[in-house]
């Protein structure tokens, strides 16, 4: 009865706010319409949400996330990511090595998620999430540089795409990224926060996107200046849950259920509707990691 509660509160609340739905004529009267978003990063299995995790999903669902795209970060996450994917449908795994947990182990850790992309039973909808973070310790750089490039080319090899955590690593990440890149892949920088020039850098890729979340909310981002240089069609809409949350949250806990806030930002500074950027964020999150075709297999 609780979970009836919540569900049927977030979604009065949902209908209420401005702009986050839309309607359209029907032959009994009126037809509500819920445009759909995906949350392409975020880490609901987190032990954060122990304490609430079902009604935490409720109140995604309700604000009209669609699906939950789930990163690996090392060994110790891969049961709960496995248990949350398994019990809902909706949230789809990825299986990478994430950057800070890199070190002495680097092999071991790597065989582990080799063994999960190409001999395990399960499917993975990318490999993320991967890349180079030298914001707290720099010593284990090269053994990063390694992990991301070896990622990198099983991503290739199974035809999925890449998910890239930079953190003060850019000219690293993109040096990387010259040698290694073909048409064959493609993937998005997680939460970006580069310049206009990383911005161009990025674009000349032709296959990646931009991952954005509630960064782009904050009050001294330069965020908005950036995306002024970036299409829409390489837009993707993420929460990075349970970090980073949006104005009004910032310093709490995130969730998915605040993806629309994200959106409602990214209204602004596209100068469109909050439904043209779902529409156009899930477009782009199809495109790029083929979702229907990952359900359907």
């Amino acid at each position: 009865q609780k979970l009836v509660y919540i569900f049927c509160l977030s979604t009065i609340k949902f209908i209420f706010r401005n702009w986050k739905c839309k309607y359209a004529a029907h032959t009994n009267g009126v037809k509500l319409i819920l445009v759909l978003m995906i949350d392409t990063h975020s880490h609901m299995y987190s032990e954060q949400f122990n304490g609430d995790r079902p009604e935490a999903l409720l109140r995604a669902k309700a604000e009209g996330v669609e699906f939950i795209l789930l990163p690996n970060i090392d060994e110790e996450s891969i049961d709960a990511l496995h248990s949350l994917s398994d019990a809902e449908k909706n949230c789809l795994p990825m299986m990478g090595l994430h950057p800070c947990s890199v070190n002495e182990d680097l092999n071991k850790k790597l065989l582990l998620v080799e063994n999960e992309l190409f001999q395990g039973t399960r499917k993975y909808i990318a490999v993320g999430e991967i890349g180079i973070d030298l914001y707290w310790d720099r010593s284990y750089m090269e053994a990063q540089k390694e992990a991301f490039r070896i990622q990198i080319n099983w991503a290739k090899k199974l035809g999925l795409p890449i998910v890239i955590h930079a953190r003060d690593s850019m000219a690293e990440i993109l040096e990387i990224l010259d040698e290694e890149h073909s048409e064959s892949l493609r993937g998005v920088f997680h939460c970006f926060s580069g310049n206009d020039t990383d911005a161009r850098r990025i674009l000349s890729y032709k296959s990646f996107m931009f991952g954005i979340g509630g960064v782009v909310t904050f009050k001294n981002s330069k965020l908005p200046q950036v995306l002024s240089g970036i299409p829409l069609n390489k837009i993707l809409l993420e929460t990075d849950a349970p970090y980073l949350a949006p104005v009004p949250f910032r310093g709490k806990r995130n969730e998915s259920a605040y993806l629309s806030y994200v959106a409602d930002k990214l209204s602004d500074i596209y100068e469109c509707s909050i439904d043209i950027i779902k529409e156009k964020t899930t477009a782009n999150a199809e495109k790029l990691f083929q979702i229907s075709k990952f359900i359907a297999s």
